[in-house]
């Protein structure tokens, strides 16, 4: 998975004033687009801009067929099928028409929730992605949550330490042992961990899906190389925030240490970590169609890899639409996020 190499750190707020502070309050009362807050033109400038993002996608899983060399129905049933059966199929995918008229057809489709009908089962394409995107959703979410889980604690941890100059042999250690975890392919880990713990130890079965133990060495080899990852940045911003003039004050209050930490220097390193986050959790979205693939997950991952290996455009189609859909809503979730937790964002953003 492709990650972006560094990060620009944020500024930090005092939460006492909240994200922001009064000076937003006094210069974002009103929004540009019809007296409209801040907050709510940001949303929609972002909700247009997925808009024309999912319409530049329509058109781009439109012409897979379009631009396929040949035939694509003759491609897809082979050589030894008859005419009568090419024809029969070009009429039930709607290919006998103009071009013009089969992207309405398709435009038109979609609304009603109509992908199409996939070439090799004859099945509606909507009821095979209804069947396999729970699965491929929650693969990809409880990856996020072990990543997240696991890098914050290790994150914090080791800015502290670091700042307190304890401990700088174990710190060195951990960000070693991050750089090795973040420079393994996925694909690499999971056919290491189905090697130690499937084929040697036998304890955790190697593909399938279902149960919880099915789900342990997909998930955690999904999930260690965006955990590392993740700790990283936290550590970055962690140890910007600590030296801003607030938490000064803050530990010159003779606080709890944990409060100091709760109350003052983890709400101010949420804004930046939750962008890599959501730029880390599209990745994994991404990420599934290898997992899948090696732990034989029925999921949208391997039917698409299926679909390409057979010439299904119906279903790539559909597949790919899924995943474009399923990316933009994430990040316009993420950028509600942000626009609720830092107020500044829909101002200083376009």
């Amino acid at each position: 998975m492709a990650i972006p190499s560094t990060v620009t750190t944020g500024q930090a707020t005092d939460p006492a004033t909240g994200p922001g502070g009064p000076a937003v309050a006094r210069r974002g009362g009103r929004g540009v687009l019809g007296g409209l807050s801040p907050r709510t033109s940001f949303i929609l400038r972002r909700l247009g801009r997925v808009l024309v993002s999912l319409a530049i996608v329509i058109v781009a899983t439109f012409l897979i067929v379009q631009l396929v060399p040949g035939d694509p129905v003759r491609a897809a049933l082979g050589n030894s099928a008859t005419p009568e059966l090419v024809e029969r199929t070009r009429a039930d995918l709607g290919l006998n028409v103009p071009v013009p008229e089969q992207f309405v057809n398709y435009v038109s489709g979609l609304f009603r929730g109509d992908f199409g009908t996939a070439i090799g089962s004859q099945r509606p394409v909507a009821d095979t992605i209804a069947q396999r995107f729970p699965v491929t959703l929650t693969l990809a979410v409880a990856s996020f949550l072990l990543a997240a889980i696991g890098a914050f604690p290790i994150g914090v941890a080791t800015a502290v330490s670091s700042r307190t100059g304890r401990r700088r042999l174990a710190d060195l250690g951990v960000s070693g042992l991050l750089g090795v975890l973040i420079a393994i392919p996925s694909l690499l880990l999971a056919v290491g961990l189905i090697a130690v713990f499937s084929i040697g130890l036998k304890v955790l079965p190697a593909a399938g899906w279902g149960g919880f133990d099915q789900a342990i060495l997909p998930v955690v080899a999904l999930a260690v190389g965006p955990m590392a990852y993740l700790a990283r940045i936290v550590h970055v911003e962690m140890l910007a925030v600590l030296e801003m003039p607030y938490m000064t004050t803050a530990r010159s209050k003779r606080l709890p240490t944990h409060l100091v930490y709760l109350r003052h220097a983890l709400p101010n390193m949420v804004t930046s970590t939750l962008t890599i986050g959501g730029i880390i959790l599209t990745g994994m979205v991404a990420g599934t169609v290898l997992i899948e693939t090696v732990f034989a997950i029925p999921g949208l991952g391997t039917s698409i890899v299926s679909s390409i290996t057979s010439k299904d455009y119906p279903m790539i189609q559909g597949i790919v639409l899924v995943y474009a859909i399923l990316v933009l809503g994430l990040n316009l979730l993420i950028d509600i996020a942000l626009a609720t937790i830092d107020p500044r964002s829909s101002i200083t953003e376009g």
